[in-house]
């Protein structure tokens, strides 16, 4: 099964799929915990050049590929073997993070982005994606204030993040049976209940054969 977990900056994606997964293990399921952009030694390289706040000449093309690039190595050398493996995958931040901040952030066409993200990821979609809705603003206070990387994206301006957000809540209108919405806005704890509630939900699903796996 390959979970993913999506959001605006701030929305606390990595707190939720490290509790997650720490709570699968417990359970006695075995995990594969990544992200992105990165999660291999070539990936994490590509990270370093997409999140240097220096790189404000950096092109809206020129990004796309790069994390186009990170997430085709991503895919090949870990989340595929993990799936093969009968692990449960569970990864910060997928896909459709590009179609969120490069296709409706950005304005890039979201056609010509599909394209760029089949070809990369060979057609493989998460069986269920998480997404913690935070705005904006609260998203980025958090970040100010938690001490962790402050990268050239979130040094977009807070309308950017807004277009973010809105094409976020735009792709689960789309493909509701895939995205759960969580509000992450609450505490971690509530955030995490919910969130172990819908995995387990999900899980049992697929394990009844009431719904199939997405990647096979």
């Amino acid at each position: 099964m390959f979970i993913t977990l999506e959001g605006p900056e701030g929305s606390g994606k990595t707190t939720q799929a490290r509790l997650l997964a720490n709570w699968l293990r417990a359970h006695g399921r075995e995990i594969a915990l990544s992200r992105e952009p990165g999660g291999t030694p070539i990936g994490d390289q590509i990270r370093s050049v997409l999140h240097d706040p220096a790189n404000t000449a950096m092109d809206a093309r020129t990004e796309i590929l790069l994390y186009a690039a990170s997430r085709a190595q991503h895919v090949a050398e870990r989340i595929q073997p993990a799936l093969a493996e009968g692990k449960i995958v569970i990864c910060d931040r997928y896909a459709d993070s590009t179609l969120a901040y490069q296709g409706y952030g950005r304005g890039l066409d979201l056609g010509m982005l599909q394209t760029i993200m089949v070809f990369a990821t060979g057609g493989l979609q998460p069986d269920m994606t998480i997404y913690l809705d935070i705005t904006p603003k609260e998203g980025l206070r958090r970040r100010q204030i938690g001490g962790d990387e402050w990268n050239r994206l979130d040094a977009e301006p807070l309308r950017f993040h807004e277009r973010v957000q809105a094409g976020y809540r735009e792709l689960v209108r789309q493909e509701p049976q895939r995205w759960v919405v969580v509000d992450g806005a609450r505490s971690v704890e509530e955030v995490h209940t919910e969130v172990i509630g819908a995995v387990r939900a999900r899980l049992e699903a697929v394990e009844t054969g009431f719904i199939g796996p997405a990647h096979r």
